[in-house]
């Protein structure tokens, strides 16, 4: 597929333009109560145009900041349109985030209406409050249990029919303000990660969203046949890149599962023809496999093996590069096993999938491609309004992050930091004009990570301020030791202590659903996360998996000592950000004892 050549419309306009010429077709779909509801290109112009009208009538002035914070929804594409529409900025906030964190945020972005979820969405808003003078509305998309609140907020619905009828006033207003609007306004502020400080508010324009989509719809091959599912917070710029840049510019549809928990029923039910997945989605999908094999009889067990072991040698082969021998030898496996499993996961018809936003072991991808699932490992950051660097689709080299994409250009700066540069660079910071001129610099996107060219492709070595330096004077990276031992699917998290150390040391977190099927076939008692990690054997079976790890690595990053943790990471304790990444400072400094013991 070529890039293809857009049209110098932004999001919203897009939007409308497919309401005008292709007003019946599939656009959106969300499962109620089991019950898929599909929703066309005009009934998503028309909800968003009015909920966007309804946040006029409430006082909404241009260039107005409103948060959403919920699970993804159809209402939450059709909030954040309905205030680009409106020529409002629209601010996500992550739906699992503690109040405190909610308070921040919506301090911190000026909002002065917050679109929340539910009750509990709305109870956080409310504890913060007191804290927040700028905020005027919320408004609920889920009523129950709010009705009866002192001062509840304004249903979803009831800022719609506000919308409809304010429109009879204002009969060409949105039109009006759609044909005003201009690339370099601002559409959406995102917030970053907070994995090393404070979340900071990254400013993102129409004209970077407009930019990001042609390289995004020439690498998923979008076009309006085609399908994904919505389920990664969409206040992520990874989620906003397949939920709403690619499928809005290209024409493509989008579905809404019931819950993040129902992710697999939702795929096998979908069977979207693109998937984007962070690495714990694969890992977890990678430990589901090897369950649901483990289950099976040992006939069935030896027939996987044997697969996989066969068809590994073509994982990073393009299909034109195989031999008559190895065509035939993935005929064979596809029949047999591979087919069931890629049914088992619903991405049989998946084209192209991704997996980005973290590194992941090299080890699940050439996994994944072995059964046939197309996966390439993607890079990009808030601040590049996503993808900005792909594995090409015939020349995948396990360990690196591919070229750039169309309209993007990479290159190594001081100390081999990645650097960047083309039209969907973010605008800055909101509120930090320091830390968006050490971000911007000439134009170019300073990435803060450190990578290197292998073989033409991007290796991303580590952050700038993750690198190790031993006790010896050895320089490690401590994101390429604990992917590789987290290639285990009996290990959810490892986070590697080195700094200053004669030797590499790690804290590790089981994977608690793999790790308790073993013990069950193994008849070990247990009765909590903490007494399974206690046990003897437990210990020695995740043992046997750092040793496996440590074969790949060598000798001076090798794991010589780790200590199991009695509990998961936890984001209300202030261990892990919303997006899952570990806050290594506050563990470091949380497991100081633990740290030290391993040393002794």
């Amino acid at each position: 597929m070529t890039t293809p050549s857009l049209p110098d419309l932004t999001l919203t306009q897009m939007l409308r333009a497919h309401a005008q010429e292709r007003p019946d077709a599939l656009a959106l779909r969300q499962k109620d109560f089991g019950i898929w509801q599909a929703y066309s290109w005009r009934d998503y112009y028309n909800r968003a145009r009015h909920f966007g009208l309804g946040l006029r009538a409430m006082g909404l002035e241009e260039g107005g900041h409103v948060a959403i914070i919920s699970e993804n929804r159809v209402e939450w594409v059709i909030a954040q349109m309905g205030i680009g529409m409106v020529r409002g900025i629209c601010v996500g906030v992550y739906p699992t985030s503690p109040w405190n964190e909610v308070a921040y945020v919506l301090e911190h972005s000026d909002a002065s209406i917050v679109v929340c979820e539910d009750q509990e969405q709305t109870d956080k808003v409310l504890e913060a409050w007191p804290q927040l003078p700028q905020l005027k509305h919320t408004i609920a998309i889920d009523m129950k249990g709010l009705r009866y609140y002192p001062e509840p907020p304004a249903a979803f619905e009831d800022i719609e029919a506000r919308g409809r009828e304010y429109e009879k006033d204002h009969p060409g207003l949105v039109d009006e303000l759609l044909d005003g609007q201009r690339m370099d306004d601002t559409a959406l502020m995102i917030y970053t990660s907070g994995s090393t400080g404070r979340p900071k508010g990254a400013m993102i324009s129409w004209g970077n969203l407009h930019a990001a989509a042609p390289g995004l719809i020439e690498l998923l091959q979008a076009d309006d046949r085609g399908s994904s599912l919505s389920y990664l917070p969409l206040c992520h710029v990874a989620e906003q890149a397949v939920t709403n840049i690619a499928p809005v510019y290209a024409g493509s549809s989008v579905s809404f599962g019931e819950s993040l928990r129902t992710v697999q029923e939702d795929l096998r039910e979908i069977a979207p023809t693109f998937f984007l997945g962070v690495p714990r989605i694969w890992e977890k999908l990678h430990s589901a496999i090897y369950i649901k094999v483990q289950e099976t009889g040992r006939f069935r067990r030896a027939l996987f093996d044997w697969a996989i072991r066969a068809c590994s040698p073509m994982a990073t082969k393009s299909r034109a590069q195989w031999s008559l021998k190895e065509k035939g030898l993935y005929s064979l496996s596809y029949w047999l096993v591979f087919r069931a499993l890629q049914n088992f996961i619903g991405l049989r018809r998946c084209t192209i999938a991704m997996t980005g936003a973290a590194p992941i072991s090299t080890g699940i991808l050439e996994f994944f491609r072995t059964i046939g699932v197309p996966l390439l490992e993607v890079y990009g950051q808030t601040e590049s309004t996503g993808v900005a660097t792909a594995q090409p689709v015939d020349d995948v080299k396990l360990g690196t992050v591919g070229v750039a994409i169309a309209g993007v250009e990479v290159k190594l700066g001081d100390q081999n930091e990645i650097i960047m540069r083309g039209g969907s660079m973010f605008k800055g910071y909101y509120k930090s004009d320091a830390a968006t001129a050490s971000t911007l610099k000439d134009g170019w996107l300073h990435t803060g990570d450190v990578g290197e060219w292998r073989n033409g492709q991007l290796k991303i070595v580590d952050g700038l301020k993750d690198i190790m330096i031993t006790a010896g004077g050895k320089n490690l990276s401590p994101t390429e030791i604990e992917n590789t031992i987290k290639a285990s699917p009996y290990i959810k998290e490892c986070i590697v202590i080195g700094e200053a150390r004669k030797y590499v040391s790690a804290l590790i977190q089981i994977d608690f659903d793999t790790v308790a099927k073993w013990a069950e076939q193994q008849r070990i008692a247990y009765t909590t996360f903490r007494s399974l990690t206690e046990q003897q054997r437990v210990n020695e079976l995740i043992q046997a998996e750092v040793s496996r790890g440590n074969d790949q690595l060598p000798q001076v990053a090798q794991i010589k000592r780790f200590h199991l943790l009695t509990k998961e990471l936890d984001h209300d304790d202030d261990e892990v950000t919303a997006t899952m990444k570990v806050r290594r400072s506050n563990i470091y400094e949380k497991y100081t004892d633990v740290i030290e013991s391993l040393y002794v």
